[in-house]
């Protein structure tokens, strides 16, 4: 096996090393030994990294069954692997954890967001989860603390967010044209210190769309590194000061099911749209 796998990846120079550390698994998760190579089999790697920041906050699990899994995100753990994370991640934490070899996220959270993320449990349904979230047909709730604002709340916000070019690719810009970009925010409570706790229910799903929506009203998230200004990157992050944006709900109809889903980090919950 440390043959093959040597053959095909050459890049990797330590395949017994990580064979016999059990960095390669099956697809039930098993490690594969050094053994006589047979075909017709996938073998999952465990990317390895040098150094790699160390992520000391857990996950949670809230929800299981044949179809899904839905995981309570902490802050600064990425959802997949790229760049300096590897292993650090809420993908690779949970395939570890469960032995799920084929979980897969249907959707995204930033790594400075908490909150549910869900995820797919079987290859062939697969495409009907993520068309779900391409398709807008999710009502999504989250929890955002930021500077008090005068209001009228709620409100529905509407914007034109494009990726910019350049040193500020960042950054989504808010530019003149036909919105894109829609969340509906209400003000919760005042908080001390001139801040206040915000619900927003985002109704498209643009990249750093409830930081730069918030932003635009002149209300930056507490603990944006990324609006109003571009922080330098840091390695390790600081991991004091997180973002104050939590992804508190999720609901639809399931696509495979038929049946209506909802999930949430407390006793709330929220009505498929």
């Amino acid at each position: 096996m440390a043959a093959f796998l040597t053959e095909r990846l050459p890049r990797v120079v330590d395949w017994p090393a990580r064979l016999a550390r059990g960095d390669v698994v099956d697809d039930a998760g098993h490690p594969v030994v050094d053994s006589p190579y047979r075909g017709d089999r996938r073998v999952y790697y465990w990317r390895h990294l040098d150094v790699e920041p160390d992520i000391p906050a857990g996950e949670r699990i809230v929800f299981q069954d044949e179809h899904l899994l839905v995981a309570d995100k902490p802050h600064f753990l990425p959802v997949t692997p790229s760049g300096i994370y590897a292993r650090q991640t809420l993908m690779a934490r949970l395939r570890h954890a469960t032995g799920l070899m084929d979980l897969n996220p249907v959707h995204r959270l930033d790594r400075e967001t908490a909150g549910l993320v869900v995820f797919n449990l079987r290859r062939e349904e697969r495409d009907a989860y993520h068309r779900l979230f391409r398709d807008r047909a999710v009502a999504k709730v989250y929890d955002a603390i930021a500077p008090l604002g005068a209001g009228p709340w709620p409100r529905v916000v509407r914007h034109r967010l494009e990726e910019p070019g350049g040193d500020n690719f960042m950054q989504m810009q808010v530019v003149d044209g036909e919105p894109n970009a829609e969340t509906w925010v209400d003000l919760v409570e005042p908080l001390p210190n001139g801040l206040a706790r915000y619900e927003l229910r985002p109704r498209t799903g643009l990249r750093h769309q409830l930081r730069a929506q918030m932003n635009a009203l002149g209300l930056p998230l507490v603990g944006d590194r990324i609006y109003p200004v571009l922080q330098p990157h840091e390695n390790p992050p600081r991991l004091d000061a997180p973002l104050q944006l939590v992804a508190r709900a999720i609901a639809f109809t399931d696509p495979v099911t038929g049946q209506p889903r909802s999930f949430s980090r407390d006793t709330a919950t929220i009505a498929p749209p």
